[in-house]
């Protein structure tokens, strides 16, 4: 699991590998992961959107951004969680997401960006 914890709220991994697949006349590689944000701070937050940077083993890399988090904007009282599951397709077995996500507080009423700890996406099957 990868965890990072920034202005208080805490976010953790968990990856999985799904599966080959065959699409658009190639290959990919289906990995899904489980990310849980912990709100630690005093104060109450909103996710409001995501950025995600995800890269695979031959060098393409792909862009995503958009609001909230699967059709969700949750709001996060002190000592709350919110967890969610999502996934990506990759052209090769190995390769690492990383971004952020764009919150707002409700006691200052000032927005802030929440780091996504890079992590890597494997499959199994191709590791020494």
């Amino acid at each position: 699991m990868t965890q990072q914890v920034t202005r208080g709220i805490k976010i953790s991994v968990e990856t999985y590998f799904e599966g080959v697949y065959f699409k658009e006349y190639q290959i990919r590689f289906a990995f899904g992961y489980r990310i849980t944000i912990e709100n630690q701070s005093t104060d109450a937050v909103q996710l409001t959107s995501r950025f995600w940077k995800i890269k695979d083993a031959l060098n393409k890399t792909e862009i995503v951004k958009g609001e909230g988090v699967i059709g969700e904007k949750p709001i996060l009282q002190p000592g709350e969680t919110h967890s969610y599951q999502s996934g990506c397709l990759l052209n090769s077995p190995f390769g690492a997401m990383k971004g952020h996500y764009n919150m707002d507080n409700f006691t200052s009423a000032k927005k802030f960006r929440v780091r996504i700890p890079s992590f890597k996406l494997s499959a199994p099957f191709a590791l020494n």
